[in-house]
């Protein structure tokens, strides 16, 4: 869901108290484009931050009880790809128009969608419908929500349209919603098969809640919610595996997945299924691997103050 303009709910920024990972993460079909650069937000470790004050407030509101979900696997689930699919596309992929509900808080341009993208659900499903396109010649994102093609493909209309440079960490104005109602980029908060495989996830993941606060907090720049209970969390709100939870019973998909939770952690991004964490779609994933993260309770969350991590990006060139 959308919600209208808002104002930002930020902290003051702090010296650094995280860590970067080694190098930013990349796609297996665009390795020359980083998923944004070391510094940015969503690469930055926060294993040894500190806990924020309404932590046990904010996972009560979320459900101490409820357990996290794999939002993403192998085969089709009614029909379509269990995740949020992504493309890359090269050089010569013309863009085509794209006519947008949000237009006031859209990237107007030009998407380079390919005629058989991969749509969120499978082309005949009626939920979000994200699309989501690397450009591997120009390192650009461009992402779409409630994506429909239109004469065949030649055009497209969507609810809101957002394009992001991914050797940049500029983020969208302030009070702007993206493909994600938290004004968030997709991609870099997808679990990925290729990062599984090869044992290591070095960045954050996406998540959604049920409840959620009207406000938003650094990297996020929208909010989609009429409720001011403090206790709720706001959109862009960061989350982590407790240091003491115990993964090693876990096979190892799942522990990959839970190993970077604990060091990344997770970032709020829109309205959903309680302690949800969204994935790509893949061949290779063991669904019986993934389903022993549902054993997770909400419980062996916390949320992390982030207030000490540098905020690259908030000054816009």
């Amino acid at each position: 869901a959308l919600a209208a303009l808002a104002l930002a709910v930020t902290g003051a920024a702090g010296p650094l108290f995280g860590a970067t990972s080694a190098r930013p993460p990349t796609l297996p079909g665009a390795p020359g484009c980083p998923v944004f650069p070391r510094d940015n937000h969503w690469n930055q470790r926060v294993d040894r931050l500190p806990v924020h004050p309404r932590s046990a407030a904010i996972v009560r509101s979320i459900g101490l009880d409820r357990t996290m979900h794999a939002d993403f696997g192998s085969g089709l689930w009614e029909g379509g790809p269990i995740g949020i699919p992504f493309t890359t596309v090269g050089a010569g992929r013309r863009g085509v128009r794209v006519s947008f509900e949000y237009a006031s808080e859209s990237d107007r341009v030009r998407y380079p969608i390919p005629p058989r993208v991969p749509i969120e659900g499978g082309r005949r499903s009626d939920g979000d419908r994200h699309v989501i396109v690397v450009d591997r010649a120009r390192c650009r994102l461009y992402e779409l929500f409630a994506a429909y093609p239109e004469r065949g493909g030649a055009r497209w209309r969507a609810g809101s349209g957002a394009v992001w440079n991914l050797r940049s960490n500029r983020l969208r104005p302030r009070g702007w919603t993206s493909a994600d109602a938290a004004g968030l980029p997709i991609l870099p908060g997808l679990a990925r098969y290729d990062e599984v495989r090869h044992g290591r996830i070095d960045h954050a993941l996406r998540f959604t809640a049920e409840r959620t606060r009207r406000a938003f907090v650094y990297p996020a720049r929208h909010f989609a919610s009429d409720l001011t209970d403090p206790n709720l969390p706001a959109m862009g709100q960061r989350l982590r595996l407790k240091r003491g939870y115990r993964i090693s019973r876990f096979p190892r998909q799942a522990r990959v997945v839970l190993r970077a939770l604990k060091r990344y952690g997770m970032i709020l991004a829109d309205n959903g299924s309680p302690w949800y964490v969204s994935g790509a779609p893949h061949r290779g994933w063991d669904n019986d691997q993934l389903h022993t993260l549902h054993r997770v309770p909400g419980r062996a969350f916390e949320v992390v103050d982030t207030r000490r991590l540098p905020r690259p990006g908030m000054t816009r060139p």
